[in-house]
């Protein structure tokens, strides 16, 4: 049964979802401000691999991933643009689905955007103000934090002592300083809103989760999920909003994966290593390199992410690969050895007790290269059949329906890549073979690896990091 860690009880739980069989999932998206850089992806693709192992888990899953198109950010960017809102934040959503697309990241089954919302958030906070748990200032509304004995709940930290009346109108505050958070803004010269029963002015960041969230999942689902950054004072503000409208628990599982840092320092532009997806593929780094990377070390430690590091996680889909490419050749409908499906249960096994303690997706790899490398030594042995080679291809397609990470048959070979091939096979017929090297160095730089076998020239596509220097 999956365990995972709940960061509303610091404990790692058995995973129970309300309605047997069905899981409610709401995973907070972008600020649709700039291009989403690859600390963000980090939490995207770690969603997409918890739905995706949900799902093989035998669960039907419903994930709502929202598009935060209007905050302090997105507001001010658009009018530095000279652009209207709706066109800024629709040049960036389209940006990060095609940088999510990229990295093999399903889409979520709902994805709203906030400013398709502006009446639900509205209701939400005629809901609060009525029962009593908000108040006016200058036109804007705000929640007073003092009214939830439950304030603090999930960032473990104690606002007893908070100042009452503090208000703040900014979307993110320290911490060591919390306060009334704004939930309707009042209209201010030169940025967006809307008239609402609130007054004309737009909406506080907090606000447009709950809205969107309890509208597709229901006033309590089963998981939230969002990076650790948003602990504080995000998603506490979420449950406190949502839990006092409703009276009911929020969400029931929390999951937060943590920072990543680049070449072991943090991520920054004025240190020169704030790198967006579209940087790396750019230096020819492929996205399943990428998305491999950002997945080989568990979602609750740091991820130092380097060119290192993906170099060799380039090489490690190309391990996996040329097993794939071998085993496809030998593969057969004869049933497979005994032993060989035997060791194919324990790898799949090994596996889901991996996924199945907290999605510990580094054990879990662990446990499919252990596998490879005992069919490679089984196959170098000639004890590999062609029943087993059929076993193992399914076993390894069967993990990367939760990892995918690995790029599916070759392509057929374009005309010029053939051409090039037949002219390295002619070179090393005559004996030429610096020629027969030069071909085989360009066709590496396009992408290409061949390699030689007593049955002939095989290829394959390279996991695309660029040569190390």
């Amino acid at each position: 049964m999956l365990r995972i860690y709940n960061t509303l009880s610091n404990t790692e739980e058995e995973f129970r979802p309300i309605e047997e069989g069905v899981v409610r999932f709401y995973a907070c998206g972008p600020t649709v401000y700039n291009y989403a850089h690859i600390g963000n992806f980090r939490t995207f693709v770690f969603q997409d691999l918890l739905r995706r192992y949900l799902r093989y888990s035998g669960y039907q899953v419903l994930h709502v991933m929202n598009i935060t198109d209007v905050d302090d950010k997105t507001i001010q960017n658009a009018r530095a643009q000279g652009m209207s809102l709706r066109d800024y934040t629709t040049r960036y959503t389209e940006a990060f689905l095609e940088d999510s697309r990229t990295l093999r990241i399903a889409p979520p089954d709902v994805m709203p955007r906030a400013t398709d919302h502006i009446p639900e958030m509205v209701a939400l906070i005629l809901i609060l103000e009525e029962k009593g748990y908000t108040y006016r200032k200058d036109g804007s509304v705000y929640f007073n934090i003092a009214r939830f004995d439950g304030y603090g709940k999930l960032s473990k930290t104690d606002f007893s002592g908070a100042q009452a009346g503090a208000s703040v109108d900014t979307d993110k505050y320290d911490k060591a300083n919390a306060r009334d958070f704004v939930l309707w803004k009042a209209r201010k010269e030169g940025e967006d809103f809307w008239e609402t029963e609130l007054g004309p002015g737009r909406p506080g960041w907090h606000i447009e989760c709950s809205a969107m969230s309890m509208k597709y999942l229901g006033e309590t689902f089963d998981i939230h999920c969002g990076g650790i950054d948003l602990v504080f004072p995000h998603h506490e503000n979420e449950i406190a909003q949502s839990e006092c409208a409703t009276g009911r628990p929020f969400a029931r599982y929390w999951v937060h994966p943590e920072f990543l840092i680049v070449e072991g320092e943090k991520m920054s532009k004025s240190l020169g290593n704030f790198l967006t997806l579209r940087d790396l593929t750019a230096q020819g780094y492929a996205p399943e390199a990428i998305r491999y990377l950002l997945l080989s070390v568990h979602y609750r430690k740091q991820l130092n992410f380097t060119m290192d590091g993906l170099h060799q996680a380039a090489a490690a889909i190309d391990r996996l690969e040329d097993f794939l490419l071998r085993a496809r050749e030998k593969a057969s409908d004869e049933a497979p050895t005994p032993e060989f499906k035997a060791e194919a249960a324990a790898a799949r096994v090994r596996f889901r007790e991996a996924m199945d303690s907290d999605i510990n997706t580094s054990a879990a790899l662990a446990a499919l290269f252990d596998f490879v490398r005992a069919a490679n030594q089984r196959d170098s042995r000639g004890a590999l059949t062609g029943g087993d080679a059929r076993l193992a291809i399914a076993f390894l397609e069967e993990v990367d329906g939760v990892f995918n990470i690995l790029r599916g048959r070759p392509e057929i070979l374009d005309e010029e890549i053939a051409r090039q091939i037949e002219a390295r096979q002619e070179a090393r017929r005559r004996r030429d073979f610096a020629e027969a090297d030069r071909i085989r160095d360009q066709l590496l730089a396009e992408g290409i690896q061949l390699e030689d076998t007593r049955e002939g020239v095989r290829w394959k596509r390279s996991a695309g990091a660029p040569p190390v220097k």
